[in-house]
């Protein structure tokens, strides 16, 4: 009951709220559908209870919000619905249309409680908004991007997005590792999550870092592992996409699911659909390189040994060839050689003849000119002889001149001595030591 102070009628606040309770219980006791966007879940895995943020927004602005209740049976029969349906979990970021009751707590305030959610409505959503990804691409002209990207020849170096514990990655690798050929690739993981609210940060993130080394690669590939068709929305996320479809090097897909192709998929170079399914798609790409190569190895081979085997029985026979004509042009080379020697001999005898007495002739004459020569040039050594000792200093000296020396030099005129000076005059016999007493010349 109300109490009056000064006059005044005063309500409690349980009056209040429990007044309120009551007229919202008695207005609004039927429940009724309403669509929003559950913008985030709140799920408390300890009780299975979630406490979902509801918004509607317009022009991308909040204009309505209120907390609402989802007890955990409803919740699990939602979700499995979601599953069954949509292939995704009752999530976060998602439009929903619900069936509620208005629902007033005097402590937790106004709030509505769900009982039900259509997956079919969020179904729509889910596709309108693909199909808006899609219609957005391709207005962008962006849509084949990476599809027009080359795929190298041997593509060696492999960038894996995927998450390292996965089932999905771990197929990927053993596929890769045992293949029969023994094709060896480098791989190098960046791990991300694959779904989830979280995953499309996380895989832009990875491109991201990817891009920084892109020279280190040939190939980019999305390996997902596991989960069937469910946590598939994300791969339809405008990011994401765009980021896939623009990527500088070929993005090959492996999601792992046969159905509802996601525009990630459809954008990137190839969707080889499961991580096995690409594994064999870059060995593929090795062998569609190396049978040709071995056929043409092979080929090479029996050519080369057939090319062999045929010039060396050409060799060989013109080795035979060469030594039958060698022989024959040896055997005529012989008989003609011998023709001229003998042609020869004949004829240096014939010429020896023949010249024999000219030139004994020659010989003779040569003879006599030689001895009158030397007769005539010994006569001519024998006067200039004569001469000589007609010169010598003895016979000289024996007509009856003399020799003067002054200090042992020959005295050839009279101022080499003065008064005084003693000389030495060499006679045929003797000689005579004299003392100069007067110099003159002869006029």
């Amino acid at each position: 009951m109300p109490e009056i102070v000064n006059n005044k009628t005063v309500f409690s606040l349980i009056e209040v709220t429990g007044s309120i309770q009551k007229t919202l219980s008695e207005r609004y006791k039927s429940s009724f559908w309403i669509k929003a966007e559950m913008l985030k879940l709140n799920l408390y895995t300890h009780s299975g209870h979630c406490y979902p943020e509801l918004v509607e927004k317009k022009d991308g602005k909040v204009i309505a919000q209120i907390k609402s209740t989802l007890w955990r049976d409803n919740y699990e029969k939602i979700n499995d619905n979601f599953l069954k349906i949509l292939k995704e979990p009752l999530k976060d970021g998602i439009n929903i249309l619900f069936c509620a009751k208005i629902s007033y707590d005097s402590v937790h305030g106004i709030s509505l409680r769900i009982l039900d959610i259509d997956p079919s409505y969020s179904l729509g959503e889910l596709e309108r908004e693909k199909q808006e990804t899609i219609n957005r691409i391709k207005k962008e002209r962006i849509f084949d991007a990476n599809k027009k990207l080359k795929l190298p020849l041997l593509p060696k170096r492999v960038a894996v997005i995927s998450v390292e514990t996965s089932k999905g990655y771990f197929d990927f690798l053993k596929v890769i590792k045992e293949n029969s050929w023994n094709y060896n690739f480098f791989i190098m993981l960046f791990p991300a999550l694959l779904q989830g609210e979280k995953a499309v940060e996380s895989i832009i993130n990875q491109l991201n870092r990817i891009k920084k080394v892109i020279n280190h690669f040939d190939v980019i590939t999305i390996i997902r592992g596991g989960g069937g068709d469910v946590g598939l929305s994300c791969y339809n996320n405008y990011q994401l996409v765009k980021e896939v479809a623009l990527f500088p090097v070929p993005v090959i897909t492996g999601i792992g699911h046969s159905t509802n192709e996601t525009v990630v998929e459809m954008v990137s170079f190839k969707n080889a659909i499961t991580p096995t399914g690409l594994a064999d798609l870059l060995i593929q790409k090795f062998h569609n390189f190396s049978v040709p190569v071995q056929k043409a190895e092979d080929i090479l081979t029996n050519e080369s040994r057939k090319i062999i085997k045929d010039e060396k029985l050409k060799f060989e026979n013109t080795i035979k060839y060469f030594r039958a004509v060698t022989n024959n042009m040896m055997v005529k080379c012989n008989t003609q050689i011998q023709n001229q020697l003998n042609k020869i001999e004949k004829r240096s005898k014939l010429l020896f003849s023949y010249n024999k007495q000219n030139i004994m002739y020659a010989y003779k004459k040569f003879l006599d000119k030689t001895f009158l020569f030397l007769r005539n040039e010994n006569k001519e050594v024998g006067n200039i002889e004569k001469s000589i000792n007609m010169m010598d200093p003895q016979n000289v000296l024996k007509r009856g001149y003399s020799i003067t020396l002054h200090n042992g030099k020959v005295v050839k005129n009279y101022n080499q001595v003065k008064e005084k000076d003693l000389v030495d005059t060499l006679l045929f016999e003797g000689r005579i030591l004299s003392i100069v007493k007067k110099t003159n010349k002869i006029v």
